[in-house]
């Protein structure tokens, strides 16, 4: 037997009696909003694994819509779709994408380091994060009307695990794993005419721990601004392995450059400009195998040059006792975030509401894919969830607006992306089932035109 595989072995043993043993201790409804119950962190070298295993979706079963809500399939049969962009003509775009190849042993600090992640590694698979990317868009049209697509077209192959897009004129961009690219586009495109060309590099392999990029456009389109995330945990990997990471990036399309608009931003995902204020919000996953109860996920207003803490402090100014050295002087400088979406609960979609389809109370609101955890018991997240806003601001507690994608011991689906679509109603990337779901108030009418 290697002493690999026995580091697996003792591993694996070690993660199945923690996964036991540690669990929340704090209602998962009181680690959302503004001042969430924080609770000391709870350390221990093997972490708390507890992952549903992903099985798609049973003939006739779809998630649970919130009442006065019904959801129904946009498309289904898609290939691990994560994200959603809509068109100015209705077409929706549907990056179908995965983590690009990981280099295993890159930057990792010894063998039962590796032997961890490997393990880790397995129970990410059963949740559904273990196929190959399919490295593409997909053009999903609605050309009849009816809130489900009769047309799935190949937009563009060969990408590098794609993830977010924007589109500038006649100019569209998409986030691979490790650049911003652009192609051509002209309204009622369903495959792009053009290669894509590199506008910049962004930080990629081969460690690769977090690989999502997602970009969104100012409002005049002279800038885009870029989402990376951390190469690590908590810097285990060394600072050195983090350079323009943990950030949002702002980047110059005509110049072709880029810069750091704002940082400690441990994996941001969504986002967003504010309807009302117009500020840049952001969805970050933040830190784990620090307890079931920490650290929640947060969504935030992002201010240029702001720092908001990762990876030498958490929430605010919470100091991570197990990154060494301490950087005391920008923790000082560390922004407390606007808003908790609870811990482990991997908040990745965002959307501000500006559609008229839904009641009056969610205009200006926040629609939040939740994709699930893997380090808390019991499970988080796994659903979409609402949250007002009024006058630029979160102003009161979440609601649940499609639950019921996870049974005892499995998952049917991961929500992701989440959109709306030209009616008004909500478009939701569900990557383990497969499925781009829509939801709309109970016995709307369905017709686009």
């Amino acid at each position: 037997m290697t002493t690999t595989f026995k580091a697996l072995l003792l591993s694996s043993a070690c993660l199945g009696l923690v996964a036991c043993g540690e669990q929340a201790s704090v209602p998962i409804e009181k680690t959302y909003g503004p001042d969430p119950v924080l609770t000391a962190p709870r350390s221990s070298w093997i972490p708390t694994v507890s992952v549903p295993e992903a099985k798609g979706w049973p003939q006739g079963k779809a998630p649970t819509a919130a009442n006065g809500f019904a959801v129904a399939s946009f498309a289904e049969g898609l290939a691990h779709p994560r994200w959603l962009y809509l068109l100015p003509n209705g077409d929706v775009l549907v990056a179908e994408s995965n983590a690009p190849p990981k280099d295993e042993s890159a930057g990792q600090k010894g063998l039962m380091a590796r032997a961890k992640d490997k393990v880790a590694g397995f129970f990410k698979a059963r949740a559904g994060a273990g196929v190959d990317s399919p490295n593409k868009i997909v053009l999903l049209r609605d050309g009849d009307g009816d809130g489900r697509a009769e047309t799935k077209t190949d937009f563009l192959t060969g990408l590098t695990s794609p993830f977010g897009m924007a589109l500038v004129g006649d100019r569209l961009y998409i986030a691979n794993a490790d650049a911003l690219v652009v192609v051509p586009y002209a309204e009622g495109d369903q495959k792009a005419s053009a290669a894509p060309q590199k506008v910049v590099d962004l930080p990629g392999g081969p460690i690769n721990h977090h690989w999502t990029k997602n970009v969104i456009a100012s409002k005049d389109g002279a800038k885009l601004y870029v989402t990376v995330g951390s190469n690590s945990n908590v810097a285990e990997n060394g600072m050195e392995h983090e350079t323009n990471r943990a950030a949002i990036l702002e980047v110059d399309p005509a110049a072709k450059t880029s810069r750091l608009f704002a940082s400690g931003l441990r994996n941001p995902n969504g986002l967003a400009w504010n309807p009302e204020d117009g500020r840049l919000w952001t969805t970050v996953n933040e830190r784990d195998e620090i307890g079931s109860d920490l650290v929640p996920d947060y969504m935030t207003s992002v201010q240029e040059g702001g720092f908001y803490g990762w990876p030498y402090s958490w929430f605010g100014q919470h100091v991570d006792e197990r990154v060494q050295p301490q950087q005391p002087d920008l923790v000082k400088k560390a922004i407390r975030p606007d808003y908790a979406l609870g811990p482990h609960t991997a908040s990745l979609g965002l959307t501000f509401y500006e559609g008229d389809l839904l009641p009056a109370k969610y205009r200006n609101g926040a629609f939040v894919g939740q994709h699930g955890s893997w380090n808390r018991k019991p499970l988080s997240g796994y659903k979409v969830i609402f949250v007002p806003f009024s006058g630029g601001k979160p102003s009161g507690p979440p609601e649940d607006v499609l639950t019921g994608f996870v049974g005892e011991d499995v998952a049917w689906g991961r929500p992701v992306g989440v959109i709306t679509d030209r009616t008004g109603a909500l478009l939701v990337a569900d990557d383990a089932g497969d499925t781009v779901w829509r939801v709309t108030p109970e016995g709307a009418k369905t017709a686009a035109n």
